[in-house]
């Protein structure tokens, strides 16, 4: 039996007319289906392009340096600097502080107000003088941390120290913090999580994935236990702000208090912060072979156990290896590490001696140099 075609009107056969309908409906749905497609990868795209992940995707976390040639006892020079245990006189400030351990405000000039670390049990005052130098010397950025001892007037009992026949407070060890330069920069959010890190593109204008790499390094050399976002910064190194926004953009280390001891699940101070018989007995890598970074996760962390590629061991290996045993000699020595016992927590322990310190690093450098990874 033969096709019969009827026609219809408007003068095109039935048969023709259904098929154009149904090309119609399929090109439409596909278009439906296309365009929801193309608007998923338009979301996708904006996200991708969101300011924050544009601002971190090219930004950098390293800047060339001559390590040999820094000076680890006097530390960064700057015209707001302090000398290795000068005596700061200044006005205590009421303040409420951010963190758990022991600082307070201090007044120095009108438009001067600093944060004072205090308290010969506080591993703080001397694990962030030694990790922020260290940092510095090798060309990370960081906050600069001094060594010194503070008369405070006004200070109320709740702060140690030594109280004097005029009023005044000798507070004694202490540090105070000076912010690395720039601005810092919240564009969703304070800080920044260590998965963040891994946005950082050289293809977008950012830090290669060797200088990423030793920076994770780093922080498991130093067991930066403490690590979540608001302990690390997004700084514009740009001298002035623009409209335009920031042209080249940092990420450092903010708070590096927690370091130079054994990763803690509550980032607790004993275990975690200045402590020789943890730091020394911790290895830096997770397994005999590979190169799983040794870094237990705290509570509040977002680093743990990071991967690093050959190309940032070597990178931080090259670094390290530049170091020399008077700079070592000179960074512990400068953070007054002799002060806290071996083991905090346990009188028994006893206190160390510089040179202990020196040879810990030493034996944990030579863990990274003498590594090599897949």
């Amino acid at each position: 039996m033969g096709f019969i075609e009827e026609a219809a009107p408007g003068g095109l056969p039935v048969a023709t007319q259904t098929s154009a309908m149904l090309h119609r409906a399929v090109t439409v749905a596909f278009a439906a289906v296309l365009g929801i497609g193309c608007s998923l990868a338009t979301r996708s795209l904006d996200t991708h392009q969101s300011p924050r992940r544009a601002l971190i995707s090219r930004a950098h976390v390293w800047m060339s340096t001559d390590v040999a040639a820094q000076d680890l006892r006097r530390g960064p020079v700057l015209a707001n600097g302090f000398e290795p245990g000068a005596t700061v006189a200044c006005e205590y400030v009421e303040e409420k502080m951010a963190g758990s351990s022991p600082k307070f405000a201090c007044r120095i000039g009108e438009k001067d107000v600093v944060k004072v670390k205090f308290g010969g049990t506080n591993g703080e005052v001397y694990a962030e003088v030694a990790a922020t130098r260290l940092l510095w010397a090798l060309g990370f950025p960081a906050d600069r941390m001094y060594p010194v001892k503070v008369i405070c007037h006004g200070c109320p009992e709740r702060i140690a120290g030594v109280d004097q026949a005029n009023g005044d407070r000798v507070v004694d060890p202490a540090s105070i913090e000076r912010k690395y330069p720039g601005h810092e920069i919240r564009e969703g959010g304070e800080g920044w999580s260590w998965q963040e890190l891994n946005e950082v593109s050289e293809e977008a204008g950012g830090a290669p994935r060797a200088q990423v790499d030793a920076l994770k390094l780093v922080a498991v050399f130093l067991q930066h236990t403490d690590s979540k976002p608001v302990q690390q910064r997004i700084v514009c190194a740009d001298e002035k702000k623009h409209e335009d926004g920031c042209s080249r953009t940092l990420l450092m280390i903010n708070d590096l208090g927690m370091t130079f001891g054994r990763a803690s699940r509550t980032n607790s101070d004993p275990p975690s912060s200045s402590n020789l018989d943890g730091w020394s007995h911790m290895p830096v890598w997770k397994n005999a072979t590979g190169c799983v970074g040794n870094l237990p996760k705290s509570l509040s962390g977002t680093l743990a156990d990071p991967v690093i590629s050959e190309a940032g061991r070597e990178f931080l290996a090259g670094l390290l290896t530049q170091l020399t045993d008077q700079q070592l000699n000179d960074l512990f020595d400068v953070a007054r590490f002799r002060l806290r016992p071996r083991s905090p927590g346990q009188g028994a322990s006893g206190f160390p001696s510089t040179q202990e310190w020196v040879d810990a690093f030493k034996a944990k450098r030579a863990e990274i140099v003498n590594r090599r990874c897949p």
